[in-house]
């Protein structure tokens, strides 16, 4: 299904990285984009250089986000909109937990709820869910994280059988390592976090991001690419590791254990 087909789009976390892209690439298509995002001024100058309509809203008011699912009637649906607390799961507190699936999960599967039904009901839709490398591949990071990609992952997949029988394509985008602002945001906005994750590198762009949404999006309506990973091409995942069992720590003079 063409472009010309889609009239509106709701575009989730848009007021930076890819989902600013994803905005910006709608928009050069003549798509009313409805930019969501908690950012007001991020997404005011977003708006004035793209012509987007912006909507400041934290994903997990579900109130706001069925008012304005309510008043507007969206043939796609881009769930960008992520957080993440890196730390060892060993060491995560409930707060962490709560918040990474409030966003990453939680707000996509009512988002979803509230704008799917519209599109199998009007047999014309298509939803790009934004998951990750993470919700597929095991490497040292945050669980909770995984584990809320990986359902986002199993929600795609899920929807297409839901949707059966209607023109709704679905599309997962798994991204590896962008250059984007997202690492600042999650580990702190200091230079080292550039040098460590973005400086020297090859790295994808978030406009090729969007520039592969928007190939999914301009297939003909019979084709529906459900699955796309897009790492850089010098990044690889996974990778066998064995350790050695540790001793455990002989007890001090006190009768502690020591460290």
């Amino acid at each position: 299904m063409p472009f010309s087909d889609y009239k509106t789009a709701l575009v989730t976390g848009a007021s930076s990285g890819i989902g600013a892209a994803v905005v910006e690439r709608l928009r050069r298509e003549n798509i009313e984009v409805h930019a969501v995002a908690r950012s007001a001024e991020a997404l005011q100058q977003l708006a004035a250089r793209t012509g987007c309509v912006a909507h400041v809203i934290d994903v997990t008011d579900r109130q706001a986000i069925a008012e304005l699912t309510r008043r507007v009637e969206f043939d796609i649906l881009v769930n960008n909109a992520g957080v993440d607390r890196p730390k060892k799961f060993l060491e995560a507190d409930e707060g962490d937990i709560d918040l990474i699936v409030d966003v990453n999960l939680r707000a996509v599967l009512h988002i979803c709820r509230l704008v799917v039904p519209g599109m199998v009901a009007r047999d014309r839709g298509h939803v790009i869910n934004i998951s990750s490398i993470a919700g597929a591949y095991n490497f040292g990071g945050n669980s909770s994280y995984h584990a809320t990609k990986a359902g986002v992952s199993m929600l795609s997949n899920q929807l297409r059988i839901d949707a059966f029988g209607k023109r709704v394509r679905v599309t997962e985008i798994c991204p590896g390592r962008v250059a984007t602002d997202i690492f600042n945001h999650v580990h702190g906005d200091d230079p080292s976090i550039r040098e460590r994750f973005i400086d020297g590198f090859e790295l994808p762009q978030a406009g090729d991001i969007a520039d592969a949404i928007a190939f999914a999006i301009a297939a003909p309506v019979a084709v529906n690419i459900g699955h796309m990973e897009i790492t850089p091409t010098l990044q690889v995942m996974g990778g066998l590791q064995t350790a050695k069992p540790q001793p455990p720590a002989k007890p001090d003079q006190s009768g502690e254990p020591s460290p």
